[in-house]
C-alpha cells in the first residue's frame, strides 16, 4: 500500500500548476507583430497590453495578503478560475484595444496576481523547512508556463488568431484552477499563520524603498527582454516564438537554481551577481546578433532568479505576517518596472528602428540593482 503524498506536496504541486498557466503572460511577444497588423497601431502601443496586465497583476499581489487569510485557499483558486476565464474571453472577441485592454490587462491580469501571488506564499507555508526552494519551484513553473506557451499560441494563430489564442488560454486557466482548488480543499491545508501577528505599521519605510529600487531595477532588464523577445530575435532574423520560449527556459533554470540556492548560501551573493550576468548579456546584445538566442536565455536566467530569490531574502528580514506585507509592497517594483521597460524598448524601437539604446538602458539598471543590493540585503 502505498504511503499517501504530504500536505506540503500536495499544496506544492497545485500551486504550481496554476503558476505555470498563469506564466503563459511572459510569452505576449509573440502577439506584437499581429495585433500591430490587426489594430494598425505601433509597437509601443501594443506593448501597453503587456504592460498594463503587470501593472494590474501588480496590483493584486500588493493588496491580496488583506484576502489570503480571510478565504479558503480553494475559494481562491475557484476565483482565479473564473477571472481568468472571464478575461480571456473578453480579449478573444475584441475588435480594439479598449476590449482587450479591459479582458486581458485587466481581468486577466488581476487573476494572474492573485493564483502567482497566493501561490507563492502558500506553497512557502505549507513546505516551511524548505520554503526557499518550494517559492523557487512556483516561480519555475510560472516560467514553464512561458516555455510551452510562445509555441502552442503561434499555432492559435496560425489557425485562428487572436481569438482562439484567448479562447484556449481560458479554458485552460479555469480547468487547472478547478483542479488546483480540487486539490487544496482535498488536503484540507489552512493559509493562516497563527504564530505571528501582523506588524505592517512597523515595517521600516527607509528599508523598503531601497529594496523596491534594487528589485525594479534588477527586474526591468527581464521584463523588457520578455516583452520583445519575439521583436528583438526578428531584427537578427530568428523565430520569434522560439525566442520567447527560450527566454522563458533559460528564466525557469534559473529560478530552479536560486530557489534550491537560496536555502544554501547568502541572498547577497546571488542577488549581486545574477544583474551583472544580465547586464553582461544585454551588452553583449548589442554587439554579437548571431548569439540573440542564446544572449536573451542569459538574461532569462538571471530575471528567473532574481525574481525567484528575493520572496526569500523578503521573508528573511521580515519574519512572520511581515513578509507578505512587506513582499507585496516591494513587489510594486515589479509592477512599475512592467509598465515602463516593455513600454520604454517599443517606444524605442519606433523611434530608431532597434532595441540598442533600450538594451543599453536595461543593462545599467542591472548594475545599478547589484550595487544596491550590496547596501540592503544582510549577509546570512
Amino acid at each position: 500500500m502505498s504511503s499517501p503524498i504530504p500536505q506540503g506536496r500536495m499544496v506544492l504541486f497545485a500551486a504550481a500548476m496554476v503558476s505555470m498557466v498563469l506564466g503563459s503572460i511572459h510569452a505576449f511577444s509573440v502577439f506584437l507583430a499581429p495585433l500591430e497588423a490587426a489594430f494598425e497601431t505601433s509597437r509601443a502601443t501594443a506593448s501597453l497590453i503587456y504592460s498594463f496586465c503587470l501593472v494590474f497583476l501588480t496590483a493584486t499581489v500588493l493588496f491580496g495578503p488583506a484576502v489570503y487569510s480571510r478565504l479558503q485557499p480553494a475559494t481562491i483558486y475557484i476565483w482565479v478560475a473564473f477571472l481568468g476565464a472571464i478575461g480571456a474571453g473578453i480579449a478573444s472577441i475584441a475588435d480594439g484595444f479598449w476590449l482587450v485592454w479591459i479582458g486581458y490587462s485587466l481581468i486577466f491580469g488581476i487573476a494572474n496576481g492573485l493564483g502567482y501571488g497566493f501561490g507563492l506564499q502558500f506553497a512557502a507555508r505549507a513546505n516551511p523547512d524548505h520554503a526557499g526552494l518550494a517559492m523557487g519551484v512556483v516561480t519555475a513553473a510560472y516560467a514553464l508556463g512561458a516555455v510551452l506557451a510562445p509555441y502552442g499560441f503561434d499555432i492559435a494563430l496560425t489557425f485562428g488568431g487572436f481569438f482562439l489564442a484567448m479562447a484556449a488560454l481560458g479554458s485552460v486557466v479555469f480547468v487547472v484552477s478547478i483542479g488546483a482548488a480540487f486539490l487544496v480543499a482535498k488536503c484540507g491545508v489552512k493559509y493562516t499563520d497563527t504564530q505571528a501577528a501582523p506588524r505592517v505599521s512597523r515595517l521600516p519605510t527607509g528599508l523598503i524603498v531601497m529594496i523596491w529600487v534594487a528589485y525594479g531595477s534588477g527586474v526591468a532588464a527581464g521584463l523588457m527582454a520578455i516583452g520583445h523577445a519575439a521583436g528583438i530575435a526578428a531584427t537578427a532574423g530568428f523565430a520569434g516564438w522560439i525566442a520567447a520560449a527560450t527566454i522563458a527556459g533559460f528564466n525557469l533554470v534559473g529560478s530552479l537554481l536560486s530557489g534550491w540556492l537560496s536555502d544554501r548560501i547568502s541572498h547577497r551573493r546571488i542577488l549581486t551577481a545574477l544583474p551583472i550576468i544580465g547586464a553582461a548579456a544585454l551588452l553583449a546584445l548589442t554587439v554579437l546578433p548571431e548569439q540573440t538566442l542564446f544572449l536573451l536565455g542569459v538574461v532569462g536566467f538571471a530575471y528567473g532568479g532574481t525574481i525567484a530569490t528575493y520572496p526569500a531574502a523578503i521573508a528573511n528580514l521580515f519574519p512572520g505576517e511581515d513578509g507578505p506585507h512587506a513582499y507585496g509592497r516591494i513587489f510594486t517594483a515589479w509592477g512599475t518596472a512592467g509598465l515602463l521597460a516593455p513600454w520604454l524598448a517599443g517606444q524605442i524601437y519606433d523611434w530608431t528602428g532597434n532595441y540598442t539604446s533600450a538594451l543599453w538602458a536595461a543593462a545599467a539598471l542591472g548594475i545599478l540593482s547589484a550595487v544596491t543590493v550590496q547596501k540592503v540585503i544582510h549577509k546570512r
